[in-house]
């Protein structure tokens, strides 16, 4: 691999894997109705948000960081009070007195905020408009999660991206970094992971030291406490060990933990579950520093590549790729193959699909446990050299073509059970 096509990987990683506050869903929200706020120039008295249904589902119950409340409203009023855009997926870090502002204005103004579901093909889509004594504000993010694709201030266009007809295709772009998901192969992933100097991956370790603090936050006893309760029954055990702390930090993060967590592909969960087993359980067996960073880099770009042909957003879970690309980090970290790699990550293609995704909430913390445990298990089978057959399911000759097929799955066919998860969930009897 020569050194132009490593650069674009690490674009590619440096686009995906991003610091985020809080879920990322309500944090593309308070990203938006800070922009427009500003835009605005004035305290809104009035905010309107349209949100794509996948944005919805996401921000419906999770906890807002600092706040000791869920959902989307106190993070609008975080972001109305003292948000600032230029912070990105961090715009809800706030002070404590911050926080308490924003409380205190949502108790006044609430009734002002007004949120819905909109129809859109673009299943990441935020659109806030602002409207204040002196004019309106229009802001809208799209595609990704701060990716601002309109700007107006009182009719005035201050950015209008051009935008062509949705195509099935189009969140499997990736503008900053220039490479396109076509251009990825597994083969290509491990390649970059296993062979590019180690000083062009140094750049990953931050993932590790700021997802690590979550997990120590939620060891202490935070959301479902599925990772404190893990750690009591582990005895020991390195792999119950490893689910138990990477859990942990899902725990402290869907309950509106203040620490930052590194994201992948948009999602703070993804990101915790790609950068800490291989971080713990490379550490754990006593391997050098060196190799447990590449087996971290496998696993996020592995994921990275792997979601690309799910979509942004999907009502297929995403652990399901995040656990895949750990599957094939641990195979390395336990002396395998490419293909022993390759062959895990099918294990786990006709193990986990078809988990749902029903919004971010404390409970994202079990779905996680569930697809490590399938990881280590899939990838114990792989190193044995047993991988399941081309007539399995999903299972495909190669493992392209087997992620091609899960993409598929996860793309289109599960367009109708998303729009039945929110249904379901916005219909809740006494909700």
């Amino acid at each position: 691999m020569d050194k132009k096509q490593r650069d674009l990987i690490t674009a590619l990683l440096k686009s995906e894997v991003l610091p985020a506050t809080g879920c990322t869903e309500p944090a593309a929200v308070a990203l938006c109705v800070a922009k427009t706020c500003e835009t605005l120039g004035a305290e809104p008295q009035k905010i309107s948000l349209r949100l794509s249904k996948n944005v919805y589902k996401n921000a419906m119950g999770v906890g807002i960081p600092g706040s000791g409340m869920i959902g989307l409203p106190i993070a609008v009023a975080m972001a109305a009070t003292h948000g600032r855009s230029e912070r990105g997926l961090e715009v809800l870090t706030l002070e404590p007195n911050e926080i308490a502002d924003a409380r205190r204005w949502l108790q006044v103004n609430e009734r002002n905020i007004n949120i819905s579901a909109l129809d859109t093909a673009d299943k990441l889509y935020v659109e806030c408009t602002c409207t204040g004594t002196d004019g309106e504000a229009v802001c809208v993010i799209a595609h990704s999660h701060t990716h601002f694709t309109f700007i107006s201030h009182n009719g005035k266009v201050l950015l209008d991206e051009p935008q062509t007809p949705f195509q099935p295709d189009e969140d499997d772009e990736c503008p900053e970094s220039g490479l396109h998901a076509d251009e990825l192969t597994a083969d290509m992933v491990y390649e970059y992971a296993t062979s590019a100097p180690i000083d062009e991956l140094a750049f990953m370790r931050p993932a590790v030291a700021y997802n690590d603090a979550a997990s120590e936050e939620g060891l202490t006893g935070r959301g479902l406490h599925t990772g404190q309760m893990l750690m009591k029954r582990s005895g020991g055990d390195a792999v119950c060990t490893v689910i138990a702390r990477t859990v942990a930090a899902s725990d402290a993060r869907m309950d509106g933990c203040t620490k930052p967590v590194y994201s992948n592909s948009g999602s703070g969960n993804q990101g915790i579950l790609c950068s800490l087993p291989p971080y713990y359980y490379g550490k754990m067996k006593g391997v050098d520093d060196d190799t447990v960073l590449r087996a971290v880099t496998m696993s996020n770009l592995m994921s990275i590549y792997i979601k690309r042909g799910i979509g942004r957003l999907s009502a297929m879970c995403g652990m399901v790729n995040a656990a895949m690309g750990v599957a094939a980090a641990v195979v390395y970290l336990d002396g395998g193959n490419p293909k022993q790699s390759s062959d895990a990550m099918k294990n786990m293609i006709n193990t986990v699909t078809g988990m749902l995704c029903d919004g971010a909430k404390p409970s994202c913390a079990l779905k996680m446990s569930v697809t490590l445990y399938a990881a280590f298990l899939c990838s114990q089978l792989a190193l044995e050299n047993h991988v399941v057959e081309i007539t399995d399911g999903l299972s495909d000759k190669d493992i392209d073509l087997s992620i091609h097929n899960l993409g598929r799955i996860g793309k289109d066919g599960m367009l109708q059970t998303d729009d039945m998860i929110l249904d379901i969930m916005t219909h809740k009897h006494n909700y």
